[in-house]
């Protein structure tokens, strides 16, 4: 026999109880809060500690349900603050890229400006251009490197004349024809140029290596180390080579060698300057000594009267 769907609470004793509990507790709830309205009305001094006591238990309970309404709430928030700061990140980082080659330019003007200020001193020194020629080809396949000028004798180049090009040394003459001369370039393994380190001066040595490469070597420096980037020019040591003139900047670091990029590429240069040899100045003589007299400049004896006889 299939149980009746009318159960009522009366057909179970433990629902009757749980009703019976259930009244009592809305009762008591009921009389609990009259008690606490009235003691709130008429004693509110005698209400504050029951007020401070329930402020107490459900001060925790509070903070956590807010917490968590507060992270619930923010999430949206969160969310599209997250996009916007992708979004910002993405501006900032084109901007960024606009704005590099601004900064390589500025950097360069920087170096230029320190270079040409180095070169103020040095600037009457400069031998003359001889004359403008066009590199008409140069070698790359052989460990050789030369160059062929569409300028030789008729045009004044001489042998050993240095030979610049816009972005710095070429190279010097070795060899010369009526209208053509042929020029050692940089880059040749014969080929070696005194050169300055422009941030400080360190002396050293542009050797060519035959692979569009220059090795810069020290000079009796124990304690030199170069670093990637270095700018080297001509110091004029030894004659040939103006000082001031961009030759080569390092493409590694190194104790006491580094290789370098020329600055001037022939096969990317189309006209040049031949310059006249470089004579370094003459030392001034040394000062005298502030005690010491200069010695009297010889005069030539009063010849004697011959004696005549009589």
């Amino acid at each position: 026999m299939a149980p009746p769907r009318d159960r009522r609470p009366g057909f179970s004793r433990r629902a009757q109880y749980g009703v019976f509990f259930g009244y009592i507790l809305a009762i008591a709830g009921g009389v609990v809060g009259a008690v606490l309205l009235a003691l709130s009305l008429l004693n509110p001094a005698a209400f504050s500690p029951v007020r401070a006591g329930v402020a107490e238990v459900t001060a925790p309970v509070s903070s956590a349900l807010a917490v968590a309404v507060d992270t619930v709430s923010g999430v949206p928030g969160a969310i599209a603050s997250w996009w916007d700061v992708h979004g910002k990140n993405a501006d900032l980082s084109a901007q960024v890229a606009r704005a590099r080659p601004a900064l390589v330019a500025g950097h360069l003007a920087m170096l230029e400006n320190a270079r040409l200020r180095r070169l103020l001193a040095v600037r009457d020194l400069q031998p003359a251009v001889v004359v403008t020629a066009r590199i008409v080809s140069s070698s790359a396949s052989s460990s050789r490197r030369f160059g062929l000028l569409n300028a030789g004798t008729w045009q004044g180049v001489r042998e050993g004349q240095p030979v610049q090009g816009p972005n710095g040394l070429v190279g010097r003459v070795l060899e010369v024809g009526p209208n053509t001369a042929r020029v050692l370039l940089l880059t040749d393994p014969e080929s070696i140029v005194p050169v300055r380190r422009l941030r400080d001066g360190l002396p050293a040595l542009a050797a060519g290596r035959g692979d569009g490469l220059v090795d810069i070597r020290v000079i009796d420096t124990d304690d030199a180390h170069f670093k990637a980037g270095d700018i080297f020019v001509t110091s004029g040591s030894g004659g040939i080579f103006g000082p001031g003139v961009l030759v080569a900047r390092t493409v590694r670091a190194g104790p006491e060698t580094a290789p370098a990029k020329p600055f001037a590429r022939p096969d990317a240069t189309d006209l040049v300057a031949v310059r006249a040899v470089y004579t370094p100045p003459p030392l001034p003589a040394p000062a005298a000594t502030p005690g010491e007299q200069p010695s009297p400049t010889p005069t030539a004896s009063a010849t004697p009267s011959p004696v005549t006889s009589r």
